[in-house]
């Protein structure tokens, strides 16, 4: 009824919940020339940001009338607002029939933008860059084909599915439901040449404990089908899977049909697969599900057997994956693109492997713990090998990098950090050695497992690699080495673990290991405590061991970071925390050099 002015004047607009989310990435020059270079479908309803939601480019369920309306739209509102450069045009369009509402139209670079650039092989900041200084369009080449320029409209053999990273475990009493403010802090991008493909990709990018579209991942709530959590997805899986029909589902969630048909595939394929085994697990059942996007370990898990076992089982059967280029102009036109995805919906492979090249493993999603700082590192190695004169791979997932930009390497795989996908480009590229160490703690997991089938890692040894991240093994190390450490115990019961925390004295300190950022590392005060976050590390650290130690109290902290040969250090940097040991590195103030010392 009234207006709150303070120094800008609030709207509010009439809700358009449960519509059709729809956005085109439009680029114009100040001569006028105008394309839209990216049409991209939320699979989530409006109601939920865009940021929030699991976006698909192109859009799937949109017809050829719908298509083009809004395409033209855009391009009215674009040259009418005089734009020039880049533009993210949003509508909320009717599930029911043609009409629609523009929401927002935003005359810049947004996060879309990163999506739709990576997702079209496009490059909008380097084209809208060019625009600000009166470059036309016409004049301006497709670096990736090279044989069109920046008028064309780019074409998409393949279709990409966006998933937002949400760290929302990390804090206590905090809202897991989803809407209209942003919460998730990254995102990852999948490439298929299904939908299916694509999603199981996207989901397992996400998290890497994941398998996949599982509908034994998370249990059925239906309170969060109608109220969006960040796990919903999940929610679906278990929902069809428990036998809920999609007109129950869609008047739940208002997620298109056509997505939860597509999501129903990959449940009826799950359940094929359980009635298998290693013996009689044919070709067209192991290509389908493939096909399907299916995961060898979330094969195995469905047959009772293991990644490895599906593997070979792969292998014997020549089901192997083929490389396809992502060249924006769905192969009309010749291109000369290193831009590169796996898929089990092709036939052959785009282009041939000369080997001899260094592979580098990115960090994959934005996650608490895990930002920018790890996609530096990647850039920088790739860089330095660039002018040491070694071609270089790249393997990546996340659309916000400078790591996943395609000229960066000599050939970028936008696709799973996991053994099975890295363990392929291996096989097929036959490089001169793989480097881990610039991606975090995602290449370090799988360091192991690619060491034992015969790997070449450069830098630090898999199995030193596996002694600093092994709880167990670096404790006992300190131990043979003299080094000083606060008491500890290899959690093996729950009985034996209360009797040491009681003979050391709480506060103890929990610590799973190969985990990023403290994830399920707690300093327990009491039995309960203890008992409540040893099963938090067991679930995060299943297949390593959990230590339990004197938690020091009122200790200074002191980081020293270092670059070392051989074991020799050559050089080191020491940081002192302000806070008081307790406070994680990430979330201390550090003061270099250290004042205190």
């Amino acid at each position: 009824k009234s207006h709150f002015l303070i120094s800008r004047q609030v709207l509010i607009d009439k809700s358009l919940k449960g519509w059709k989310e729809v956005e085109y990435e439009v680029v114009r020059d100040a001569y006028d020339n105008c394309i839209t270079v990216c049409n991209m479908e939320n699979l989530d309803p409006l109601g939920i940001h865009t940021g929030e939601s699991i976006v698909v480019a192109p859009s799937q369920t949109l017809t050829n009338n719908e298509y083009n309306l809004l395409r033209s739209v855009a391009i009215k509102t674009v040259r009418h607002l005089g734009v020039i450069g880049e533009c993210n045009i949003q509508y909320a369009l009717s599930p029911d029939s043609r009409q629609y509402y523009i929401i927002e139209v935003n005359a810049r670079l947004s996060r879309s933008s990163a999506l739709a650039s990576k997702a079209t092989g496009y490059p909008l900041a380097y084209v809208a860059a060019k625009l600000a200084l009166g470059r036309p369009l016409p004049e301006l080449r497709n670096s990736v084909t090279t044989a069109t320029t920046a008028c064309f409209e780019p074409s998409l053999d393949y279709v990409v599915v966006k998933i937002p990273r949400w760290d929302l475990s990390k804090f206590t009493h905090v809202s897991t439901e989803i809407g209209s403010s942003m919460k998730s802090v990254g995102e990852v991008m999948a490439v298929g040449r299904k939908f299916e493909e694509a999603l199981q990709k996207a989901l397992r990018m996400v998290n890497e404990s994941c398998l996949g579209f599982d509908p034994k991942f998370l249990q059925l709530r239906k309170e969060d089908l109608n109220h969006p959590t960040d796990k919903r997805i999940f929610t679906v899986a278990a929902a069809l899977d428990s036998g809920y029909s999609i007109d129950e589902l869609y008047q739940l969630t208002r997620i298109d049909k056509w997505f939860l048909y597509k999501m129903k595939n990959i449940i009826d394929c799950n359940n094929m697969l359980g009635k298998h085994d290693q013996q009689t697990l044919n070709k067209e059942m192991l290509l389908y599900s493939k096909q399907l996007g299916f995961s060898d370990r979330q094969i195995a898990r469905s047959i009772n057997s293991t990644e490895l076992a599906i593997r070979g089982l792969r292998k014997s059967l020549s089901v192997t994956p083929s490389i396809k280029q992502i060249d924006t102009v769905a192969a009309e036109y010749p291109a000369h693109t290193n831009y590169l995805y796996l898929t089990y919906n092709g036939e052959t492979n785009d282009l041939d492997f000369p080997g001899g090249a260094i592979m580098v493993l990115g960090s994959g999603v934005y996650r608490i713990g895990s930002s920018v700082e790890f996609d530096s590192c990647a850039v920088g190695c790739i860089r330095e090998l660039r002018k040491l004169g070694k071609k270089t791979i790249m393997v990546n997932y996340n659309p916000e990098t400078v790591s996943t930009d395609y000229d960066e390497c000599e050939r970028l795989y936008f696709d799973e950090l996991s053994f099975e996908t890295v363990m392929d480009v291996y096989d097929l590229e036959q490089p001169e050695g793989l480097i881990l160490s610039m991606g975090g703690q995602l290449p370090n997991n799988i360091a192991m497992p690619l060491y034992h089938q015969k790997v070449r890692i450069l830098g630090t040894s898999p199995e030193m690699i596996d002694s600093a991240e092994n709880r167990y093994k670096f404790s006992r190390l300190l131990d043979t080495i003299g080094v000083q450490q606060p008491r500890w115990k290899e959690l093996t019961q729950i009985e034996s673990a209360n009797e040491f925390c009681e003979s050391v004295g709480y506060p103890c300190l929990v610590r799973p290991s190969y985990v990023l950022s403290g994830a399920a590392m707690n300093v327990a005060y009491s039995n309960h405590d203890l008992k409540l976050y040893l099963n938090d590390a067991v679930a995060v650290s299943k297949d390593h061991p959990v230590v339990i130690s004197k938690y020091i109290q009122d200790a200074k902290e002191i980081d020293v970071d270092s670059v070392a040969c051989d074991g020799v250090i050559v050089a080191m940097a020491i940081s002192e925390h302000v806070e008081n040991a307790g406070v994680h590195s990430g979330d201390a103030t550090l003061v270099l050099p250290a004042q205190d010392l």
